[in-house]
């Protein structure tokens, strides 16, 4: 009896540990992807979402595939902007090498430092390719008052 009660605190701990890095690693992805929006690189944006991710825009739009979200972005009027997305919570499922993301984002204009739009959002994340890549993102905007 006392070996399986060690053996399954070894297990629970193992399971943390591994729970902490899966979340490590879809933080640095986040960052990254932050990042390539910030630095205007659309291609290495890009390739932190999966060929048949879902979008739906703060206003609303939804947007299916990776192709369809460059075109959108590449057609979009106004203003140049770049948005940082900043998690609130990330849960993880090894078993279905799933993730949940959510937590807040700002709009900004590359010429601004103050952001001109935010919200919250949610994301699910993939490990199927070997790699966290976002398969889905909700994005909602929200007055600025109750961020």
């Amino acid at each position: 009896m006392k070996h399986f009660f060690s053996l399954a605190l070894a297990l629970l701990c193992f399971s943390a540990f591994g729970q902490s890095s899966e979340i490590s690693q879809i933080k640095t992805q986040r960052e990254a992807s932050n990042e390539a929006l910030k630095a205007r690189d659309d291609a290495r944006y890009l390739d932190f979402l999966t060929e048949d991710v879902l979008i739906t825009t703060g206003a609303g739009t939804l947007i299916s595939g990776k192709a369809n979200l460059d075109s959108y972005v590449k057609k979009a009027s106004g203003p140049a902007m770049y948005w940082i997305r900043t998690p609130d919570e990330i849960l993880v499922n090894p078993e279905t090498q799933l993730a949940w993301e959510t937590g807040t984002w700002k709009g900004y204009y590359f010429d601004q430092k103050d952001p001109i739009v935010q919200g919250n959002y949610s994301a699910q994340w993939t490990k199927k390719s070997g790699t966290w890549l976002i398969q889905a993102q909700l994005f909602v905007t929200l007055p600025q008052s109750t961020q």
